[in-house]
């Protein structure tokens, strides 16, 4: 056996500096993939309650017909309905059940809500087979009562959309952040593993070892930390994940039901530390390579 070859182990262990087993850095990876993981689960998760209220709101619109005398009001609604209904553009339309607004009154006006003087409104819901078909049912509807009111759900709900939107892109830009973060925790533990080193591997090119022969030890190291700690921020962050989903599933609420993450959610998410230990491999082999060129 040559004296390379003797050598080698007595290197390697020197360099991974593996005594005292779990390293500080292998919990800092942990945290870094814990809130990365989040992060991007909450981006998934706004993301497709997104996409659920835009499917809800768009093409959707309310009648109201606004009258003192209660037989007027409920025949101008009837008439509204039956013309809307022969509409093409009209997939669906129904009107809202007294004791439906009643009930929604309720926390404003208490038992009032229920007196049948109270000038509540008549409402219709109109469901719309294309979009083009809300101006031919607000023409339609002013057509027989020039005061009754057409809104579009998407309008009066555009701003919590828009909110959901930046709520979205803010976690993905997070999930950046942490990336570059990361990134940057390993350059500067690859830059401290090889100035605590620097003798050792003096030692080793004196035994002919290249750079990128060193700059695997230390790749090899830094992988390992990344490994330990993905797995540990790993499953606590889908715990967490899980443990929302369903506190989100019971609370009943469409829209909150809309943040569950799908399947394909929950695979690109476990796929989320194999990119992890990736980044964190790379960025550790270039920073030594490039080091070592430019110093030793």
């Amino acid at each position: 056996m040559s004296r390379r070859a003797t050598a080698r182990p007595t290197t390697d262990r020197r360099v991974l500096d593996e005594v005292g087993g779990l390293r500080a850095m292998t919990w800092v990876m942990a945290i870094m993939l814990f809130l990365t993981m989040l992060a991007a689960a909450l981006g998934l998760g706004t993301a497709s309650a997104a996409r659920l209220l835009d499917r809800q709101l768009v093409g959707r619109l309310t009648v109201q017909i606004v009258d003192g005398e209660p037989s007027r009001r409920d025949a101008t609604a009837a008439r509204i309905l039956a013309a809307v209904r022969r509409l093409p553009d009209v997939s669906r339309a129904t009107p809202v059940d007294p004791a439906e607004l009643t009930r929604l009154l309720r926390p404003w006006l208490g038992s009032d809500g229920a007196d049948p003087q109270l000038p509540v409104p008549a409402m219709i819901d109109v469901d719309l087979a294309s979009e083009a078909g809300a101006a031919r049912v607000a023409a339609a509807v002013r057509a027989i009562n020039p005061a009754a009111r057409v809104d579009r759900h998407e309008s009066w709900m555009s701003p919590v959309s828009s909110f959901m939107t930046s709520l979205t892109w803010l976690a993905f830009a997070l999930v950046l952040l942490m990336a570059g973060a990361t990134a940057a925790v390993v350059v500067l533990a690859a830059r401290a593993g090889l100035e605590a080193h620097r003798p050792t591997i003096e030692v080793m090119h004196m035994l002919g070892s290249t750079d990128l022969q060193v700059a695997r030890l230390f790749q090899r190291r830094i992988a390992l930390d990344a490994t330990y700690g993905g797995v540990v921020g790993g499953i606590g962050a889908l715990g967490v994940a899980a443990i929302i989903g369903v506190r989100l599933q019971l609370l009943g609420s469409e829209l909150l039901s809309g943040a569950m993450l799908s399947p394909a959610d929950w695979v690109l998410l476990a796929c989320l530390p194999v990119g992890f230990v990736l980044l964190a491999t790379l960025s550790a082999r270039v920073t030594i390579v490039r080091a070592l060129r430019r110093t030793l």
